[in-house]
């Protein structure tokens, strides 16, 4: 029997812009349908728990061999696996490496591939520059959420974080908020929040203006995007949170305790949350080893000081199938949890091969002409 030829198609980054990879609109509509087959079930991730977030090489804190890597702030490797169904049907991976010291070198601080495999076979689909799907993906979740959880009269997205995944995260606002019209936008360095105006008046259509403090940002705002990085996390107390408003998190930000307990929590997946809690029991430091980055560790605190149940939260997929109600009122406050999930750059990595294929972009290599040994 003759072995078979397996080919498979590499998209760099120039040839997935060409492909359409930074079209929100279409990523929004392809993150919500992943967000439907996670709330009907048809996905799985890595792990016995069929959700852990991905397997990280843990670093130490103190370097063993002359050339093994140390812990350090966002410094990390990941393989981030997963399978999507639906119409998507296929197996895929992020493989995320992340080291806050690259822009001293002109490098971007995550650098970042996906592949895609046949979920049957294991055959490669494609091979693609991931950092664009994954900036994408991670400002469409936002969107999404703004959707279902949104106040239908929201007018005011208040922004808090000038940088790239909030550019995207303001984006997909825009689209799963029609009604919305103004931005406001609050950094600590005023010269990013003017050029942050500049360049997304012009892509959202909407009135953009900078703000001189959080406290102005979070006050006006119908829905707030949060998407800040650093040691120094600014305390927001629930006051400052309109009547109905939706708070969304993507990563850490610092949130007093009372924005968790007296309000909505939604997560993106809570049972990720939750794997990531055994995966903290697991760690030799305990649960602290997670409660320095990971998104969801003041509400994994709550939890553990009986402050909160598991119950309490609900997941945006559950919402997005109807499984679950999403805001009961147009009074309710919610808080927002992202995590960031490999079904998110496999929906949309996806998205973009097919439409690459379909418009003949991309290199296509070849694996073998027929397997050396089968």
């Amino acid at each position: 029997m003759k072995g078979k030829e397996v080919k498979f198609l590499y998209l760099s980054e120039p040839e997935m812009i060409e492909a359409g990879v930074l079209d929100m609109k279409e990523c929004v509509k392809v993150i919500d349908e992943a967000f439907h087959l996670l709330g009907e079930g048809d996905y799985l991730m890595g792990g016995p728990r069929e959700n852990e977030h991905g397997l990280m090489i843990w670093f130490p804190e103190e370097k063993r061999f002359p050339n093994m890597p140390v812990n350090g702030p966002d410094r990390r490797f990941m393989a981030m696996v997963t399978y999507l169904g639906g119409r998507f049907n296929v197996c895929g991976e992020k493989w995320y490496g992340s080291n806050i010291e690259n822009p001293k070198s002109g490098l971007p601080r995550s650098i970042l591939t996906v592949m895609l495999n046949d979920a049957v076979t294991s055959e490669p689909l494609a091979i693609m520059s991931g950092n664009l799907i994954s900036a994408m993906r991670t400002g469409s979740v936002p969107g999404v959420a703004a959707k279902y959880l949104a106040r239908k009269d929201s007018k005011v997205c208040g922004v808090v974080g000038a940088g790239v995944i909030s550019r995207a995260c303001l984006m997909a606002i825009a689209e799963g908020t029609p009604s919305l019209e103004e931005a406001l936008i609050y950094d600590i360095l005023p010269e990013k929040s003017v050029a942050f105006k500049e360049e997304m008046e012009k892509i959202t259509g909407l009135k953009v203006t900078p703000v001189d403090s959080l406290e102005e940002c979070i006050r006006k705002a119908d829905v707030i995007s949060i998407a800040t990085a650093g040691a120094k996390k600014a305390d927001i107390p629930t006051e400052w949170l309109k009547e109905g408003a939706l708070l969304t998190l993507t990563g850490t930000a610092g949130l007093t305790e009372d924005c968790y307990l007296d309000n909505t929590v939604i997560a993106d997946n809570w049972k990720m949350h939750q794997a990531w809690m055994v995966e903290g029991d697991e760690h030799p430091k305990g649960i602290e080893s997670i409660l320095t980055w990971a998104p969801s560790a003041p509400v994994i605190k709550l939890i553990l000081d009986e402050k909160m149940k598991h119950e309490d939260i609900r997941s945006l997929g559950d919402i997005a199938c109807g499984k679950v109600p999403g805001r009961k009122d147009d009074k309710e406050k919610i808080v927002f949890l992202t995590g960031g999930m490999p079904v998110e750059d496999v929906a949309w990595g996806y998205a973009v091969y097919q439409n690459a294929l379909k418009k003949g972009i991309g290199q296509e290599l070849k694996l073998w002409d027929e397997p050396h040994w089968f």
